[in-house]
């Protein structure tokens, strides 16, 4: 049996004030976070934050300026490179060659002997369902099914960190949906993940934690159900029957807002919901009453305007 504790001991990331100038630019201020085994760990913000410069100096792509990263509580060394996934926004295949030599060139770079790497590639090629183009060049696949074997490469290894940077780019609502499915399962597993995106619909959908980054800088960092808790209103959605017109001039509603079937009620802060519906029960009959919780959309875009 796995023991979770085990699995973070081992595959825990962690990133300590990190930093990244250039010459007249901070483009990661002193940013930290730690990445645990089996949770998706989103890093977020708007185009331009630095998501993509924090995600290469993990990746010893570009060296930070200060800072220090670790993996298994040591530092990064060269075994460290060969159990990385890294699924980069920028697509780069070589587009003469076939689609099975450009998954076996990628897998023996990380060290994989070939008849597994073979193995490998059949098996996911099925799962994405582009076996048929197994023998194809690149150039001759569509941008989706490019994208799909640009995954495989990223995957193909087995490995035990997984960093996706805009992934789902391109791809249609179906096969978005195939991906996601693939990364969720990739947690259940116990895999480090790291999901780098500004899509927020997307990062609701998926991620356990968060990081929301602007113009280089922490603006909110922790678990999705904590941060939501802390920007949470006390609002409450229900549908009725009956005439409701009286809700909005209950002494303690702030504000009702009619949206298609059913009406959002904003309540002061000492009214507790349940204490609200028996207040409103026995004058209309309720079909549905629900809490509403911020969309991870709404927090990103308030945030994002108040840190200007």
């Amino acid at each position: 049996m796995i023991c979770l504790g085990d699995l973070i001991n081992e595959s825990m990331l962690t990133a300590e004030n990190l930093i990244k100038e250039y010459k007249d630019l901070r483009a990661v201020d002193n940013v930290s976070f730690t990445v645990v085994p089996g949770r998706i760990f989103g890093l977020i913000g708007p185009n331009g934050a630095g998501k993509t410069t924090t995600i290469r100096t993990i990746l010893n792509i570009i060296r930070p300026t200060s800072g220090r990263i670790l993996f298994n509580g040591g530092p990064i060394n060269e075994n460290f490179f060969n159990i990385i996934g890294y699924l980069p926004e920028e697509r780069g295949l070589y587009k003469k060659s076939k689609v099975i030599d450009v998954i076996l060139y990628f897998a023996e770079l990380k060290n994989m002997e070939r008849k597994e790497a073979v193995n490998e590639a059949d098996k996911w090629l099925k799962k994405l369902d582009i076996k048929v183009y197994r023998n194809k060049k690149i150039e001759e696949l569509s941008k989706g099914n490019q994208q799909k074997v640009q995954f495989i490469t990223a995957i193909i290894h087995n490995p035990k960190l997984l960093v996706f940077d805009e992934p789902f780019g391109g791809f249609d609502p179906i096969n978005q949906q195939l991906i996601r499915e693939i990364i969720i399962s990739f947690a259940a597993d116990g895999k480090t993940i790291i999901l780098c995106t500004h899509q927020m619909d997307t990062a609701e959908k998926l991620c356990a934690d968060i990081l929301l980054i602007n113009k280089g800088k922490e603006v909110y960092s922790g678990s999705l159900v904590s941060i939501k808790k802390k920007f949470g209103t006390n609002t409450v959605k229900i549908m009725f029957e009956g005439d409701g017109s009286f809700i909005s001039s209950l002494p303690f509603v702030v504000k009702t807002e009619k949206l298609n079937s059913h009406l959002e009620v904003t309540l002061k802060d000492d009214m507790l919901p349940k204490d609200f519906l028996k207040e409103i029960m026995p004058l209309i009959s309720i079909t549905h009453f629900s809490v509403v919780e911020p969309t991870l959309d709404k927090i990103f875009i308030d945030a994002i305007r108040g840190n200007q």
